[in-house]
């Protein structure tokens, strides 16, 4: 029988959620350039959710990393709006129903920040990811908010909560 948990990320697997996004990524042909691929927090999650108001969260199975999602306040805007932030899964975590449980935690945990809205930038090709925000109450919106510096990334969505 497996394991499955959701946790706060922690110093020691910051180069296995570096690795399995990248993974992810590629896999999704997203560019590297003006993407999740190229932020230096990449290799550096721990340290760049340890902050006000800010965590990431690792799905791990069987002691092993599958995926994550985090929630931080929206880069270059000034008002109660967080952004989910970098939320890949590896292709045996899909289709489980495990995507819905990360987005119940951290939209629960945004809420309990005091956030009033929850925004998400993604790809065209992402399918399977936008139909789960649309699910869990998303909205798309035509333009991008605040300055992420994910450029190449041209689908945005948003929450009230």
């Amino acid at each position: 029988m497996s394991s499955v948990k959701i946790r706060e990320i922690q110093q020691s697997d910051n180069q296995e959620v570096a690795v399995m996004i990248r993974k992810v990524l590629i896999e999704m042909d997203v560019p590297k350039v003006g993407t999740a691929y190229a932020d230096k927090a990449l290799d550096r999650m721990y340290e760049t959710y340890d902050a006000d108001k800010a965590v990431y969260f690792i799905l791990e199975e069987d002691g092993r990393i599958l995926g994550g999602a985090g929630i931080a306040q929206l880069q270059n805007f000034d008002g109660p709006i967080c952004e989910l932030q970098k939320m890949y899964f590896l292709p045996e975590a899909r289709g489980r129903g495990l995507g819905r449980a990360m987005m119940d935690t951290c939209l629960e945990k945004a809420a309990a920040f005091g956030f009033e809205q929850v925004y998400i930038e993604t790809m065209p090709n992402m399918d399977h990811a936008q139909k789960l925000y649309i699910k869990s109450g998303f909205r798309y919106i035509d333009a991008p908010m605040g300055n992420t510096g994910h450029s190449s990334c041209p689908v945005w969505l948003i929450k009230d909560l």
